[in-house]
This record gives C-alpha cells, sequence and structure tokens, in this order.
C-alpha cells in the first residue's frame, strides 16, 4: 500500500510539471488543531499537533495553479475532565491535490481532495491514580476534501490556512471523521 501511495505521488508530480506554464517547489510546515466528529453531531476536544512536507505547484495560467503536497500530519483528538485526560494519536502521510485560485497577485484560495494514510496511532490515558497507552489500529486509508487560503509573497514565502473535512469512518463504530484546522508556512525552493 505505501508503495502505491508513492508511486501515486510521483507521477502526479510528473504529470503536472509537463502540463504547466511555470513551476515552484518547496517545503512547508506548521500546526494543526484536530479533532474527530462523532455520527455528524458530537465533536471531540482537540489535538495540538503540526504537520510538515513538500509541495509542488504548477501555475496552468497567471490565475489557476494545481499543488500537490505530501505531508506527514499528527491528528486525533483529546478529551479532558477533572480527574483524567485521554488523548487518540492518529499519524498520516496524507496527498492533498490542491485547485488554487489567484484573485489578486499575491493572495490566493485553494480547494481540493485529500488521501491519506495511517501510520500511528496510540491511544493515552492519564489519570489521577494510574496511566496507560495501547496501539490500537484504526482504518488505515482516510480521505476528504479540503478548504482554504493564504498569501504568498514574490520572494516564495507563503503564509496559509486550511480546514480538512474528512469523509472517510476511522473506525466502523459511530462514524468517526477527522476534522482538522491547519496554519502554515511555506517556502519555495
Amino acid at each position: 500500500m505505501k508503495n502505491l501511495f508513492f508511486t501515486i505521488v510521483c507521477a502526479l508530480v510528473f504529470s503536472l510539471n509537463t502540463f504547466a506554464q511555470d513551476s515552484n517547489f518547496g517545503i512547508k510546515g506548521g500546526y494543526n488543531l484536530a479533532a474527530v466528529q462523532y455520527d455528524n453531531d458530537y465533536e471531540t476536544g482537540q489535538r495540538h499537533g503540526f504537520h510538515i512536507g513538500f509541495y509542488g505547484e504548477s501555475f496552468l495560467n497567471e490565475n489557476i495553479a494545481l499543488q500537490i503536497e505530501f505531508l506527514y500530519s499528527q491528528q486525533g483528538y483529546e478529551l479532558e475532565n477533572s480527574n483524567a485526560t485521554f488523548t487518540q494519536k492518529l499519524d498520516y502521510l496524507n496527498l492533498p491535490l490542491m485547485l488554487k485560485l489567484y484573485p489578486a497577485d499575491n493572495f490566493f484560495l485553494e480547494v481540493g481532495p485529500q488521501v491519506g494514510l495511517a501510520v500511528s496511532h496510540k491511544e493515552e490515558y492519564k489519570g489521577l491514580f494510574f496511566d496507560g497507552y495501547r496501539e490500537t489500529e484504526p482504518d488505515n486509508f482516510d480521505w476528504g476534501v479540503n478548504f482554504g487560503g493564504g498569501f504568498k509573497t514574490d520572494s516564495g514565502v507563503s503564509f496559509g490556512i486550511r480546514y480538512h473535512l474528512g469523509m472517510g469512518d476511522i473506525y466502523d463504530d459511530g462514524n468517526p471523521k477527522n476534522r482538522v484546522w491547519q496554519f502554515s508556512v511555506g517556502f519555495d525552493f
């Protein structure tokens, strides 16, 4: 599965580069605020994490670009009361494909699908009387839609905010879906 994931990334980067007028490659990273929504009515507390990875942006014309990314992303959630804290740590390799619109020279809006592959999952419990953890197996595949916007300087530094609306169930019970706010800084090579 991981080999197929990497093959798809390479093929998309190559095809975008072939049809594009202008291309930029770079690195990006930032802060995540992640939660999980159960049965479309209950959302958990947020887990603080980060994301980091690479991107390739290819302009189709002056105002439209496609951007593919390969990101490591810490997701999951945290539940806390006066006696204990439960943290679910879900870490993914994500592959977003974003359509970016530049209505002004340096301002962009973006939307696009994302697929993810779970690479790690741990549950931690910290209570008054005992602590513990366990590793369980969620569904390895996640998918959803991203929406966002940002600002990119003429020197290639970008600042963005994005919301990931997960559509795939993490587990079979309760229809839990990922919800992630990402605040990013990127640098073109």
